[in-house]
């Protein structure tokens, strides 16, 4: 079995125009700081995530790695331009040792996966919010529709 923690971005502000540069809002990051102590108390740590590197996304993965002794790491624009499809495929090669997985992202993509997996039980992550995923897969290959079983929703 396998474990995936999908996390939508912190509250962000506007911006002039550029949406890749928006920046979490005060009240963004002191929420992403109180759910990093709940996953602190509960010992949570991160075998591999995948981050979208829009500026939000690459703060919140910041606030939440103070909290979450994540091993490796890796940030690209896919996850910002891609949809359901581009995720999946970046999920497929997680690295094949790698127990859990954190992927960082935008609605309403990072919410369609979710019911994707988990066979329609969607669920409107709001900014700062994760969905918790157990997957039912022995390889990261195998990741689809139905393949996971959605645990628990934190905000």
């Amino acid at each position: 079995m396998k474990h995936l923690i999908l996390v939508r971005h912190g509250e962000a502000g506007f911006s002039d125009g550029v949406d890749f540069q928006r920046q979490l809002t005060s009240r963004g990051k002191e929420n992403l700081n109180r759910l990093g102590q709940i996953l602190l108390q509960g010992g949570l740590h991160v075998d591999f995530m995948y981050c979208s590197s829009a500026t939000r996304t690459r703060e919140t993965a910041e606030i939440l790695k103070k909290h979450v002794p994540i091993a490796l790491e890796e940030y690209t624009k896919d996850i910002y331009d891609g949809n359901m499809e581009t995720l999946l495929e970046l999920l497929e090669k997680t690295p094949k040792d790698a127990q859990s997985c954190m992927m960082i992202g935008h609605n309403p993509t990072i919410s369609v996966l979710i019911a994707h997996l988990t066979n329609g039980n969607y669920v409107g992550l709001l900014p700062g919010m994760m969905a918790f995923i157990d997957l039912e897969i022995s390889e990261w290959y195998m990741i689809g529709l139905g393949t996971g079983i959605l645990r628990e929703v934190l905000q």
